[in-house]
């Protein structure tokens, strides 16, 4: 029709490999395997589901061979994410989707994640925007978004990624860049193994996937958030039952000083790191004879597991390492990631599309109109996302705890 915009051209149909990670996690796999299946079998894409079992003692490869031959299995010992590598780079599947196995597939979620890494894969890898898509995610137990629109805050001092900041509602149904991924991704495999892979420092798992966008972010790639795509997740079902929830909360505080050790060189972002460990230490001196034996110096013990951990790591040096920019090159970049995923920056993106500016101007401050930038944020022309099982819901704001220290800025008040 004359006047009308052109259609772009679907992106060809591509092998796509998609893979659920898994450790003795039979009653999992027997709950929401099919719907991974039956979400391969629906896309266009020549699709093949993998299971990456990660050294299992249960009878999860029985029940496998029993119910699903035609799903490929991959033995790999339990180094958590890291299991990934290794196949990825035994596959030809130029797209590759990376599952957790308490997660349920809406039947039509695979094409939406694949279509951004498939349009591009003609263009040589340097030229390749987008390294991984991320789908819209909701809990199982209550129907509330998860995620992984992701920002990047600080709280006393350390990276805390989170979908459930202030405002974050309104963004759920908008597409655009995010920080990290989670549970669900779908990745470019070429670029992901040029990247390194996952980092073996922190096995057996968190922040993996905030490392691994970050380091894309720093080579010139960027991650994408695709709501179109949904899935359910029942949200550390392997991990608590293997660690127990106090071991999972201190192996991800042990893995954010890995990230901010690694990857963090700006000035600014060492001194807020700095400036904030007397705080954290003096008030676990001051809360430890309320606390719970198994809760005492939480912090402390952290820190001397990271310092560990991180000299196991400086040699050999590992295949993981952040690309190789000038110094000036990475300072630049890593101001510029803590400054588009701040919780402010996601909520201009979210009300700039509301208002109908394309979400690749989005991403900019410059093209909000100014009655965005000078008031109010006018978020209501947004629909927002309802959980596909339960319309009851609505995405909830989890409110984190402020702070009276002001050494560094809360989730809340960095937004």
């Amino acid at each position: 029709m004359e006047g009308s915009a052109p259609l772009r051209a679907p992106a060809p149909s591509v092998p796509v490999a998609l893979i659920v990670l898994n450790y003795n996690g039979r009653s999992l796999l027997e709950a929401h395997l099919p719907s991974v299946i039956a979400a391969a079998a629906r896309s266009r894409h020549a699709c093949q589901v993998w299971v990456l079992d990660n050294s299992s003692t249960d009878d999860s490869l029985c029940w496998l061979a029993q119910h699903y031959p035609q799903v490929r299995v991959w033995q790999a010992p339990n180094l958590g994410l890291v299991s990934y590598n290794e196949l990825l780079a035994q596959l030809e599947a130029p797209v590759v989707i990376l599952l957790n196995n308490d997660i349920q597939m809406d039947a039509t979620a695979v094409d939406p994640l694949v279509e951004p890494l498939a349009v591009q894969l003609a263009l040589p890898r340097e030229r390749r925007r987008w390294f991984m898509t991320a789908p819209a995610c909701w809990l199982m137990s209550d129907g509330t978004y998860e995620g992984f629109r992701t920002a990047v805050a600080w709280r006393w001092g350390l990276v805390q990624a989170t979908a459930r900041f202030r405002g974050h509602e309104a963004g759920i149904s908008c597409r655009g860049p995010t920080a990290s991924a989670g549970a669900v991704m779908a990745v470019d495999r070429e670029s992901f193994l040029a990247l390194g892979g996952f980092d073996l420092r922190y096995a057996p798992g968190r922040l993996e996937d905030l490392d691994l966008c970050y380091r894309a972010f720093l080579a010139g790639q960027e991650c994408l958030y695709v709501p179109e795509s949904v899935v359910e997740h029942r949200g550390q079902a392997t991990f608590d039952a293997v660690l127990g929830e106090a071991r999972t909360q201190a192996l991800a505080l042990r893995n954010t000083l890995l990230f901010q050790w690694k990857n963090l060189r700006h000035p600014w972002h060492l001194l807020r790191f700095a400036a904030a460990q007397p705080v954290r230490l003096a008030y676990e001196c001051f809360a430890a004879p309320w606390r719970a034996p198994a809760a005492r110096w939480r912090y402390a013990r952290a820190l001397v597991q990271a310092w560990q951990r991180q000299r196991m790591c400086r040699t050999p040096p590992s295949p993981a390492a952040t690309p190789a920019i000038s110094a000036r090159q990475r300072a630049a970049r890593e101001r510029e990631f803590f400054r588009r995923f701040a919780p402010r920056k996601l909520r201009q993106h979210s009300a700039a599309v509301a208002v109908g500016v394309p979400p690749e101007k989005a991403a900019r401050t410059s093209a909000l109109p100014q009655s965005c930038a000078a008031g109010p944020l006018p978020l209501a022309p947004t629909p927002i996302v309802q959980h596909p099982s339960s319309p009851q819901h609505t995405a909830r704001l989890h409110n984190y705890p402020l702070s009276r220290w002001w050494i560094a800025r809360t989730s809340l008040r960095s937004g």
